[in-house]
């Protein structure tokens, strides 16, 4: 995991340092606009995984209507780079230059950092059942779907996708085939819940139009 540069420079990864512990320092560090494109930088060349976590994570808070839609973007971008097998993170500018304030950053990482940590606590490298990049297109095609979901405008249906993809970017970071296996039950649960809301609207849908003729 991420480890201290030279003063006022961004961290390093170093397997050693937790996620949370990353995002708790950078909300320490934070002293003007904190945008996504400082985010991914500090967060190293391949953080993927981070990322994944990160837009991942952000939609599981409480957060104002629209904002999965939002958040859901950048987490579609990350997603489908792992899938193409790009070596190097990058979001487009119109989406890297989005800011927030420090105070702003830190709010969002004060809901985050103890849930993050509580997850850690539970994960260790084991039974992880892929090569590297094998894995980090798995994790990414199953994350890209996920994303997807996310963005539609489902109400309630976006949590369980955010969760699955919060946990899968974990195992990927942690090579953790348990947490691996969870999350892609949750994704299975998550693509069920969905499913059964569509139903149900079509269903209520038809016996409205039969109603109404």
């Amino acid at each position: 995991m991420p480890e201290d540069g030279p003063a006022g420079s961004a961290p390093r990864l170093r397997r050693s340092r937790r996620l949370s512990e990353v995002f708790a320092q950078l909300a320490r560090d934070a002293e003007g606009p904190v945008t996504l494109d400082h985010i991914c930088k500090s967060l190293g060349a391949r953080a993927f995984a981070p990322m994944l976590v990160l837009f991942a994570g952000l939609n599981l808070l409480p957060l104002p209507p629209g904002s999965s839609a939002v958040l859901g973007l950048p987490l579609i971008i990350v997603a489908a780079q792992m899938v193409s097998g790009k070596r190097r993170t990058w979001l487009p500018e119109m989406i890297g230059k989005r800011s927030l304030t420090p105070e702003q950053f830190r709010s969002v990482m004060a809901s985050l950092v103890p849930r993050l940590a509580r997850m850690e606590k539970l994960i260790k490298p084991r039974y992880w059942p892929f090569w590297r990049r094998q894995g980090e297109r798995i994790v990414g095609g199953i994350a890209l779907f996920m994303a997807i979901v996310v963005t539609l405008p489902i109400p309630g249906g976006n949590w369980l996708p955010a969760f699955c993809t919060t946990l899968l970017g974990l195992s990927l970071l942690e090579r953790d085939g348990i947490l691996f296996a969870l999350g892609s039950l949750v994704g299975v649960v998550a693509i069920s819940v969905i499913i059964g809301i569509f139903t149900a609207a079509g269903f209520a849908g038809h016996a409205l139009l039969s109603w109404l003729m």
